[in-house]
Protein backbone atom coordinates (compact mmCIF):
# COMPACT_ATOMS: atom_id res chain seq x y z
CA UNK A 1 0.00 0.00 0.00
CA UNK A 2 1.07 3.35 -0.74
CA UNK A 3 2.20 5.79 2.19
CA UNK A 4 -0.82 7.93 1.34
CA UNK A 5 -3.21 4.88 2.36
CA UNK A 6 -1.09 4.09 5.57
CA UNK A 7 -1.77 8.01 6.99
CA UNK A 8 -5.46 7.22 5.69
CA UNK A 9 -5.57 4.09 8.10
CA UNK A 10 -3.63 5.42 10.87
CA UNK A 11 -6.06 8.73 11.40
CA UNK A 12 -8.86 6.46 11.04
CA UNK A 13 -7.41 4.49 13.46
CA UNK A 14 -6.68 7.56 15.81
CA UNK A 15 -10.08 9.12 15.66
CA UNK A 16 -11.77 5.69 16.41
CA UNK A 17 -9.49 5.13 19.47
CA UNK A 18 -10.25 8.59 20.79
CA UNK A 19 -14.26 7.71 20.00
CA UNK A 20 -14.22 5.12 22.39
CA UNK A 21 -11.99 6.98 24.69
CA UNK A 22 -14.74 9.32 24.92
CA UNK A 23 -17.49 6.62 25.81
CA UNK A 24 -15.32 5.22 28.52
CA UNK A 25 -15.12 8.52 29.81
CA UNK A 26 -19.28 8.51 29.62
CA UNK A 27 -19.25 5.20 31.11
CA UNK A 28 -16.74 6.73 34.19
CA UNK A 29 -18.83 9.60 35.05
CA UNK A 30 -22.42 7.96 35.06
CA UNK A 31 -20.88 4.91 37.43
CA UNK A 32 -18.68 7.42 39.57
CA UNK A 33 -21.53 9.38 39.66
CA UNK A 34 -23.53 6.98 40.62
CA UNK A 35 -20.98 5.87 43.72
CA UNK A 36 -19.75 9.45 44.69
CA UNK A 37 -22.64 11.73 44.46
CA UNK A 38 -25.57 12.46 47.19
CA UNK A 39 -24.12 9.70 49.73
CA UNK A 40 -25.91 10.28 53.18
CA UNK A 41 -23.92 12.75 55.55
CA UNK A 42 -23.05 10.56 58.39
CA UNK A 43 -23.78 12.25 61.94
CA UNK A 44 -22.14 9.58 64.08
CA UNK A 45 -20.49 10.92 67.63
CA UNK A 46 -16.92 11.62 66.62
CA UNK A 47 -13.73 10.78 68.90
CA UNK A 48 -12.24 14.46 68.03
CA UNK A 49 -14.11 17.37 67.45
CA UNK A 50 -14.97 18.79 64.28
CA UNK A 51 -12.57 21.21 62.84
CA UNK A 52 -13.51 24.98 63.08
CA UNK A 53 -14.44 26.85 60.01
CA UNK A 54 -13.71 30.30 58.47
CA UNK A 55 -16.07 31.01 55.52
CA UNK A 56 -14.86 33.45 52.56
CA UNK A 57 -18.34 35.18 50.80
CA UNK A 58 -16.77 37.91 48.20
CA UNK A 59 -19.60 39.55 47.80
CA UNK A 60 -20.33 42.26 44.96
CA UNK A 61 -23.94 43.92 43.74
CA UNK A 62 -27.22 42.38 44.27
CA UNK A 63 -29.66 39.72 42.67
CA UNK A 64 -32.93 38.53 43.75
CA UNK A 65 -31.58 35.77 45.42
CA UNK A 66 -29.12 36.99 47.02
CA UNK A 67 -30.43 36.94 50.28
CA UNK A 68 -32.49 33.68 50.18
CA UNK A 69 -28.68 32.12 49.35
CA UNK A 70 -27.04 34.34 52.13
CA UNK A 71 -29.13 33.24 54.71
CA UNK A 72 -28.37 29.80 54.48
CA UNK A 73 -24.74 30.19 55.19
CA UNK A 74 -26.37 31.45 58.58
CA UNK A 75 -28.49 28.39 59.47
CA UNK A 76 -25.84 25.44 58.94
CA UNK A 77 -25.81 22.72 60.63
CA UNK A 78 -22.48 23.04 62.22
CA UNK A 79 -21.01 23.92 65.46
CA UNK A 80 -18.11 26.59 64.90
CA UNK A 81 -18.18 28.51 62.14
CA UNK A 82 -17.65 31.96 60.80
CA UNK A 83 -19.04 33.96 58.39
CA UNK A 84 -16.63 36.82 56.62
CA UNK A 85 -18.16 38.89 54.19
CA UNK A 86 -16.09 40.39 51.35
CA UNK A 87 -17.48 43.64 49.66
CA UNK A 88 -14.99 45.57 47.85
CA UNK A 89 -17.38 49.13 47.03
CA UNK A 90 -18.70 50.88 50.67
CA UNK A 91 -21.63 51.93 48.45
CA UNK A 92 -22.70 48.20 47.33
CA UNK A 93 -26.13 47.67 47.99
CA UNK A 94 -25.22 44.08 49.26
CA UNK A 95 -24.26 45.74 52.31
CA UNK A 96 -27.39 46.44 53.43
CA UNK A 97 -28.38 43.00 52.96
CA UNK A 98 -25.59 41.13 54.94
CA UNK A 99 -26.29 43.89 57.91
CA UNK A 100 -29.87 42.15 57.99
CA UNK A 101 -28.79 39.19 58.24
CA UNK A 102 -26.15 39.67 60.86
CA UNK A 103 -29.07 41.50 62.78
CA UNK A 104 -31.36 38.42 62.13
CA UNK A 105 -29.12 35.77 63.34
CA UNK A 106 -27.31 37.90 66.20
CA UNK A 107 -25.43 34.33 67.46
CA UNK A 108 -23.66 33.45 64.56
CA UNK A 109 -20.04 35.02 64.16
CA UNK A 110 -20.72 36.86 60.80
CA UNK A 111 -18.11 40.29 60.07
CA UNK A 112 -18.38 42.28 57.27
CA UNK A 113 -15.24 43.38 55.66
CA UNK A 114 -15.29 46.87 53.63
CA UNK A 115 -12.67 47.93 50.72
CA UNK A 116 -10.49 45.08 49.76
CA UNK A 117 -7.05 45.27 49.30
CA UNK A 118 -5.28 45.30 46.64
CA UNK A 119 -2.56 41.90 46.11
CA UNK A 120 -2.81 41.36 42.39
CA UNK A 121 -5.30 42.01 39.42
CA UNK A 122 -7.86 38.92 40.67
CA UNK A 123 -10.57 41.25 41.81
CA UNK A 124 -11.84 38.23 43.82
CA UNK A 125 -8.54 37.71 45.55
CA UNK A 126 -8.35 41.20 46.49
CA UNK A 127 -11.84 41.43 48.02
CA UNK A 128 -11.47 38.30 49.74
CA UNK A 129 -7.66 39.58 50.84
CA UNK A 130 -9.03 41.33 54.16
CA UNK A 131 -11.82 38.65 55.51
CA UNK A 132 -8.61 35.94 55.05
CA UNK A 133 -6.29 37.92 57.32
CA UNK A 134 -8.94 37.86 60.18
CA UNK A 135 -10.05 34.25 59.77
CA UNK A 136 -8.96 32.64 62.56
CA UNK A 137 -9.93 28.98 62.42
CA UNK A 138 -8.22 25.69 60.55
CA UNK A 139 -9.86 25.96 57.94
CA UNK A 140 -10.85 28.16 55.01
CA UNK A 141 -13.96 27.85 52.92
CA UNK A 142 -14.69 30.09 49.49
CA UNK A 143 -17.81 30.58 48.49
CA UNK A 144 -19.30 32.54 45.69
CA UNK A 145 -22.65 34.70 46.30
CA UNK A 146 -24.63 32.79 44.10
CA UNK A 147 -24.29 29.34 46.31
CA UNK A 148 -27.33 28.00 48.33
CA UNK A 149 -26.19 25.92 50.81
CA UNK A 150 -28.15 22.60 52.55
CA UNK A 151 -28.23 22.87 56.64
CA UNK A 152 -25.30 19.72 56.28
CA UNK A 153 -23.23 20.78 53.28
CA UNK A 154 -20.12 21.93 55.34
CA UNK A 155 -20.46 18.75 57.25
CA UNK A 156 -20.78 17.01 54.03
CA UNK A 157 -17.30 18.96 52.74
CA UNK A 158 -15.64 18.29 56.15
CA UNK A 159 -16.17 14.95 56.07
CA UNK A 160 -14.22 14.36 53.06
CA UNK A 161 -11.12 16.13 54.08
CA UNK A 162 -9.47 13.42 55.61
CA UNK A 163 -6.10 12.94 56.47
CA UNK A 164 -3.74 13.49 53.21
CA UNK A 165 -7.01 15.77 51.65
CA UNK A 166 -6.03 19.30 51.41
CA UNK A 167 -8.59 20.61 49.52
CA UNK A 168 -12.66 19.45 49.21
CA UNK A 169 -14.70 21.47 46.24
CA UNK A 170 -17.78 21.02 45.45
CA UNK A 171 -18.51 19.86 41.62
CA UNK A 172 -21.06 22.66 39.86
CA UNK A 173 -24.69 22.56 39.30
CA UNK A 174 -27.56 24.90 39.61
CA UNK A 175 -30.93 24.91 41.67
CA UNK A 176 -34.32 24.39 40.06
CA UNK A 177 -35.45 27.37 38.23
CA UNK A 178 -37.62 28.70 35.03
CA UNK A 179 -37.26 29.61 32.07
CA UNK A 180 -35.38 28.38 29.53
CA UNK A 181 -31.83 29.63 30.19
CA UNK A 182 -32.53 27.66 33.87
CA UNK A 183 -32.93 24.92 31.59
CA UNK A 184 -29.49 25.08 29.45
CA UNK A 185 -27.39 25.85 32.53
CA UNK A 186 -28.52 22.49 34.19
CA UNK A 187 -27.83 20.43 31.08
CA UNK A 188 -24.61 21.93 30.88
CA UNK A 189 -23.22 21.76 34.23
CA UNK A 190 -25.23 18.08 34.58
CA UNK A 191 -24.00 16.35 31.30
CA UNK A 192 -20.68 18.32 29.76
CA UNK A 193 -19.81 19.95 32.97
CA UNK A 194 -20.55 16.67 35.30
CA UNK A 195 -18.72 13.98 32.62
CA UNK A 196 -15.53 16.46 33.13
CA UNK A 197 -15.44 16.97 36.58
CA UNK A 198 -15.94 13.48 37.67
CA UNK A 199 -14.01 11.27 35.58
CA UNK A 200 -11.15 14.24 36.39
CA UNK A 201 -11.54 13.78 40.29
CA UNK A 202 -12.00 9.89 39.97
CA UNK A 203 -8.67 10.04 37.62
CA UNK A 204 -6.93 12.85 40.00
CA UNK A 205 -6.61 15.69 37.71
CA UNK A 206 -7.04 19.09 38.57
CA UNK A 207 -10.70 19.99 37.73
CA UNK A 208 -11.17 22.30 40.61
CA UNK A 209 -13.53 25.27 40.14
CA UNK A 210 -13.65 27.92 43.47
CA UNK A 211 -17.23 29.06 43.44
CA UNK A 212 -17.14 26.94 46.57
CA UNK A 213 -14.14 25.10 48.54
CA UNK A 214 -12.70 24.03 51.50
CA UNK A 215 -9.17 24.21 52.27
CA UNK A 216 -6.60 23.99 55.05
CA UNK A 217 -5.15 26.99 56.48
CA UNK A 218 -2.08 25.92 57.50
CA UNK A 219 -1.27 24.97 53.99
CA UNK A 220 -2.30 27.88 52.56
CA UNK A 221 -0.06 30.04 55.02
CA UNK A 222 2.81 27.95 53.86
CA UNK A 223 2.47 28.73 50.37
CA UNK A 224 2.20 32.80 51.30
CA UNK A 225 -1.94 32.87 51.60
CA UNK A 226 -4.22 33.54 48.94
CA UNK A 227 -2.96 36.95 47.68
CA UNK A 228 -0.45 35.01 45.84
CA UNK A 229 -2.53 33.35 43.51
CA UNK A 230 -3.80 37.22 43.12
CA UNK A 231 -1.69 37.08 39.57
CA UNK A 232 -3.84 34.83 38.03
CA UNK A 233 -8.04 35.01 36.88
CA UNK A 234 -8.25 31.38 37.59
CA UNK A 235 -7.31 31.34 40.85
CA UNK A 236 -9.07 28.18 41.56
CA UNK A 237 -6.95 26.33 38.94
CA UNK A 238 -3.81 27.34 40.55
CA UNK A 239 -4.55 27.02 44.21
CA UNK A 240 -5.90 23.47 43.53
CA UNK A 241 -2.13 23.03 41.61
CA UNK A 242 -0.32 24.11 44.34
CA UNK A 243 -1.54 21.84 47.48
CA UNK A 244 -1.18 18.88 44.59
CA UNK A 245 2.16 20.23 44.00
CA UNK A 246 2.71 20.70 48.02
CA UNK A 247 1.38 16.85 48.14
CA UNK A 248 -1.91 16.99 48.93
CA UNK A 249 -4.96 15.40 47.08
CA UNK A 250 -8.06 17.19 46.41
CA UNK A 251 -10.91 15.65 46.20
CA UNK A 252 -15.14 16.40 45.80
CA UNK A 253 -17.29 16.39 48.30
CA UNK A 254 -20.62 14.15 47.54
CA UNK A 255 -23.41 17.66 47.47
CA UNK A 256 -22.81 19.18 44.38
CA UNK A 257 -22.72 23.15 44.58
CA UNK A 258 -26.03 24.72 43.78
CA UNK A 259 -25.70 27.91 42.19
CA UNK A 260 -29.18 30.30 42.99
CA UNK A 261 -28.34 33.31 40.48
CA UNK A 262 -31.53 35.35 40.45
CA UNK A 263 -30.37 36.67 36.97
CA UNK A 264 -30.87 34.28 34.55
CA UNK A 265 -30.59 34.75 30.51
CA UNK A 266 -28.26 32.85 27.88
CA UNK A 267 -26.32 35.56 26.39
CA UNK A 268 -24.61 36.05 30.30
CA UNK A 269 -23.93 32.31 30.92
CA UNK A 270 -22.66 32.06 27.11
CA UNK A 271 -20.41 35.09 28.22
CA UNK A 272 -19.75 32.77 31.22
CA UNK A 273 -18.69 29.59 29.07
CA UNK A 274 -16.45 31.85 26.42
CA UNK A 275 -14.80 33.03 29.45
CA UNK A 276 -14.04 29.93 31.25
CA UNK A 277 -12.70 28.61 27.38
CA UNK A 278 -10.27 31.07 27.71
CA UNK A 279 -9.10 29.99 30.80
CA UNK A 280 -8.64 26.82 29.89
CA UNK A 281 -6.73 27.42 26.96
CA UNK A 282 -3.93 29.78 28.03
CA UNK A 283 -3.94 27.37 30.80
CA UNK A 284 -3.80 24.05 29.26
CA UNK A 285 -2.76 24.92 25.73
CA UNK A 286 -3.60 21.37 24.39
CA UNK A 287 -7.24 22.08 24.79
CA UNK A 288 -7.04 23.55 21.52
CA UNK A 289 -7.44 20.34 20.03
CA UNK A 290 -8.19 18.22 22.52
CA UNK A 291 -11.91 19.91 23.52
CA UNK A 292 -13.62 20.50 19.92
CA UNK A 293 -12.80 16.92 19.41
CA UNK A 294 -14.92 15.87 22.66
CA UNK A 295 -17.79 17.36 21.24
CA UNK A 296 -20.72 15.05 20.12
CA UNK A 297 -21.43 16.43 17.10
CA UNK A 298 -17.43 16.91 15.84
CA UNK A 299 -16.11 13.17 17.18
CA UNK A 300 -18.91 11.66 15.43
CA UNK A 301 -18.31 13.33 12.72
CA UNK A 302 -14.33 12.30 12.48
CA UNK A 303 -15.51 8.47 14.15
CA UNK A 304 -18.50 8.08 11.38
CA UNK A 305 -15.52 8.13 9.09
CA UNK A 306 -13.04 6.33 10.87
CA UNK A 307 -15.68 3.44 11.11
CA UNK A 308 -16.30 3.36 6.76
CA UNK A 309 -12.83 3.60 6.30
CA UNK A 310 -11.63 1.13 8.77
CA UNK A 311 -14.87 -1.70 8.98
CA UNK A 312 -16.94 -0.23 5.79
CA UNK A 313 -20.06 0.49 8.18
CA UNK A 314 -22.39 3.04 6.92
CA UNK A 315 -21.58 6.49 8.41
CA UNK A 316 -24.87 8.14 8.48
CA UNK A 317 -26.35 4.82 10.75
CA UNK A 318 -23.38 5.07 12.69
CA UNK A 319 -23.65 8.92 13.19
CA UNK A 320 -27.19 9.08 14.17
CA UNK A 321 -26.42 5.95 16.48
CA UNK A 322 -23.66 8.07 18.05
CA UNK A 323 -25.66 10.60 19.01
CA UNK A 324 -28.65 8.91 19.88
CA UNK A 325 -26.46 6.91 22.53
CA UNK A 326 -24.92 10.28 23.55
CA UNK A 327 -28.18 12.07 24.15
CA UNK A 328 -29.34 9.05 26.09
CA UNK A 329 -26.51 9.18 28.50
CA UNK A 330 -26.78 12.90 28.93
CA UNK A 331 -30.07 11.91 30.45
CA UNK A 332 -28.77 9.55 32.98
CA UNK A 333 -25.93 11.64 33.86
CA UNK A 334 -28.26 14.38 34.34
CA UNK A 335 -30.63 12.62 36.64
CA UNK A 336 -27.89 10.82 38.61
CA UNK A 337 -26.17 14.54 39.19
CA UNK A 338 -30.27 15.72 40.21
CA UNK A 339 -30.46 12.70 42.47
CA UNK A 340 -34.53 13.42 41.55
CA UNK A 341 -36.72 14.33 38.88
CA UNK A 342 -35.95 16.92 36.12
CA UNK A 343 -37.36 20.48 36.85
CA UNK A 344 -38.62 20.23 33.15
CA UNK A 345 -39.92 17.81 30.29
CA UNK A 346 -38.35 15.69 27.87
CA UNK A 347 -39.33 17.99 25.13
CA UNK A 348 -37.40 20.97 27.18
CA UNK A 349 -34.32 18.79 27.59
CA UNK A 350 -33.92 17.54 23.91
CA UNK A 351 -34.32 21.53 23.01
CA UNK A 352 -31.57 22.73 25.88
CA UNK A 353 -29.34 19.66 24.86
CA UNK A 354 -29.52 20.20 21.15
CA UNK A 355 -28.88 23.93 21.54
CA UNK A 356 -26.28 23.29 23.73
CA UNK A 357 -24.07 20.46 21.52
CA UNK A 358 -24.43 22.64 18.62
CA UNK A 359 -23.42 26.30 20.39
CA UNK A 360 -20.77 24.25 22.13
CA UNK A 361 -17.91 24.60 19.41
CA UNK A 362 -19.44 27.68 17.75
CA UNK A 363 -18.13 29.61 21.88
CA UNK A 364 -14.89 27.71 21.49
CA UNK A 365 -13.82 28.90 18.64
CA UNK A 366 -15.07 32.33 19.36
CA UNK A 367 -12.86 32.36 22.36
CA UNK A 368 -10.39 31.11 20.51
CA UNK A 369 -10.70 34.50 18.01
CA UNK A 370 -11.15 37.16 20.52
CA UNK A 371 -8.93 35.66 23.95
CA UNK A 372 -9.45 38.93 26.04
CA UNK A 373 -11.28 38.51 28.70
CA UNK A 374 -14.36 40.67 30.08
CA UNK A 375 -14.98 40.13 33.36
CA UNK A 376 -17.34 42.89 35.15
CA UNK A 377 -16.46 46.30 33.91
CA UNK A 378 -12.70 45.10 33.33
CA UNK A 379 -10.59 43.91 30.34
CA UNK A 380 -7.60 41.45 31.03
CA UNK A 381 -5.29 39.42 28.46
CA UNK A 382 -3.88 36.25 29.10
CA UNK A 383 0.23 35.12 29.20
CA UNK A 384 0.93 30.73 28.30
CA UNK A 385 0.89 29.74 31.68
CA UNK A 386 -2.66 31.72 32.83
CA UNK A 387 -1.16 34.91 34.43
CA UNK A 388 -3.30 37.51 33.90
CA UNK A 389 -2.90 41.46 32.56
CA UNK A 390 -5.42 44.03 32.85
CA UNK A 391 -5.92 46.15 29.86
CA UNK A 392 -7.20 49.91 30.03
CA UNK A 393 -9.89 50.43 28.48
CA UNK A 394 -8.41 53.13 26.66
CA UNK A 395 -5.64 51.63 25.36
CA UNK A 396 -7.30 48.43 24.06
CA UNK A 397 -8.05 47.80 20.47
Amino acid sequence: MSPMIYTLYGFAIFFFVFWCGIWFVHLLAITYGKVKLHRKVSIQPRETPLPSVSILKPLMGVDPNLAQNLETFFTLNYPVYELLFCIEDKDDPAIAIVNSLMEKYPLVDAHLFLGGSVVGVNPKINNMQPGYEAAKYEYIMISDSGIRMKEDTLLDMVQHMTEKVGLVHQMPFTCDRDGFAATFEKIFFGTVQSRIYLTADLAGINCHTGMSCLMRKNVLIEMGGIRIFGCYLAEDFFMAKAFTDYGWKTSISSQPAMQNCGTCNIASFQARLTRWAKLRVAMVPTMILLEPLSECMIVGVFASWAVNVLFHWDSLVFYLVHILLWFLSDWILLSIVQNGSLPFNKFDFVVGWVFREFSGPYLFLHALWNPAIRWRARVYKLAWGGVAYEISPKIKS
